[in-house]
């Protein structure tokens, strides 16, 4: 049996960052994972380049049951941090929209910075934990033998996307030592429709356009993609985590455009167009179309009446549905939920009733939104929580 200072369970962003920050303050600290890599998200995340954090974090950018839990970590370890230390490992990087940073190379360079911060560290790979103890200090069995820590962090993330080994392993864990654990539901994820709304879509999967979505004081603006199971693009992802099952979405495709008074402008200026014409001059082609036919306004502008006009603009400036799910954890980012933050010191990350036992990164109930919060919360808790193991 190997006994350690501090055991990490999960070799992703917090558990990593976590082990770099234990082992510069001395700490013998192991990092287990079940994955043959560590960094498995890290490798996929911003489309293989890594949106490794966000200039613009605030606390309104996380959802939680606690939602000032994440205010010291984020306080403590802001992006600046984070950007100067990809500065210092010679990583090349880029800014996009809504100040999303990714890099110029491959996501790998993430993955190999965490490894060259947290030099020293033990890390074992392709590691299936057996059962997890505790009297004076951790017993963590596995089958590739027993190890001992007074610390045990719990790095294992949610159970978003299970082709790449996640699980809700970490919600297990804290189960067993009495914590409480906010339901977990997928989040950052498309969403879907029933087979009577697909059927009304049918022939706009791939057509997109820059909408505002908003669910009651939420709102979001970004690209939207209509898909062949529903809605998706990154207003969709932003909105979902927020979308609870029989909610509806209002949905405006032409922000900052009145349809209605656009379109009676037009009906004085082209009284003989049709106005599935002139509605596609502001609208993909196809959308345009169909929106006309689910209002039946297929005739010219001049024998259109204002209240059929009305009818059409709404189903462009306050379209309202109600998605009949998600497509879950098989494709979502994230997970919405997981351990309870009132059961946790926000200073430290570790359980209050139970000593010596820490979670942090995305196995707590905080989820970021959209554009690199996610990694930011990982770093930031993993930092605060490598602080005091």
């Amino acid at each position: 049996m190997q006994d350690f200072d501090v055991i990490i369970v999960g070799g992703g962003a917090a558990g990593l960052m976590c082990a770099a920050q234990a082992h510069r303050r001395g700490c013998r600290v192991l990092v287990l994972d079940h994955a043959e890599k560590v960094g498995q998200k890290i490798r996929i995340s911003g489309g293989g380049r890594a949106n490794f954090t966000n200039r613009d974090v605030t606390p309104t950018n996380f959802l939680s049951d606690n939602p000032r839990f994440c205010v010291s970590a984020l306080m403590r370890y802001p992006p600046a941090e984070f950007i100067a230390l990809v500065d210092q490992h010679d990583i090349a990087w880029h800014e996009r929209d809504h100040g999303q940073l990714f890099c110029d190379g491959s996501a790998q360079q993430i993955i190999d910075l965490l490894l060259r911060e947290a030099d020293g560290v033990t890390v074992q790979t392709a590691t299936n934990i057996t059962a997890i103890s505790k009297s004076d200090r951790f017993t963590v069995a596995t089958d590739r033998g027993d190890f001992t820590a007074v610390s045990l962090v719990i790095a294992t993330g949610g159970p978003s996307i299970p082709k790449m080994g996640s699980s809700g392993f970490g919600y297990t864990i804290a189960r067993q030592f009495g914590l409480n654990v906010i339901k977990p539901r997928a989040g950052l994820v498309p969403l879907t429709f029933d087979g009577e709304m697909l059927a009304r879509l049918d022939g706009l999967s791939g057509v997109s356009l820059d909408a505002t979505v908003t669910l009651g004081k939420v709102r979001f603006a970004e690209a939207l993609l209509f898909t062949h199971r529903g809605l998706s693009g990154p207003v969709i992802l932003q909105i979902s985590s927020y979308w609870r099952e029989g909610d509806s979405i209002l949905i405006d495709l032409l922000p900052g455009t009145d349809v209605f008074q656009y379109l009676k402008q037009a009906r004085e200026a082209k009284a003989k167009k049709e106005v599935r014409t002139v509605l596609a001059q502001i609208l993909p082609n196809k959308l345009a179309h169909k929106i006309a036919d689910w209002t039946n306004c297929n005739g010219r502008l001049a024998d259109t009446p204002d209240k059929a006009l009305r009818r059409l603009a709404d189903q462009v400036n306050a379209w309202r549905v109600t998605p009949d799910g998600s497509e879950g954890d098989r494709t979502a980012e994230v997970t919405v939920g997981g351990v309870d933050t009132r059961e946790l010191s926000s200073k430290t990350m570790e359980a209050r009733n139970v000593p010596g036992l820490y979670f942090i990164g995305e196995a707590v109930d905080v989820t970021g939104h959209l554009g690199g919060y996610n990694f930011q919360w990982a770093w930031a808790s993993g930092h605060a929580c490598g602080q005091f193991v």
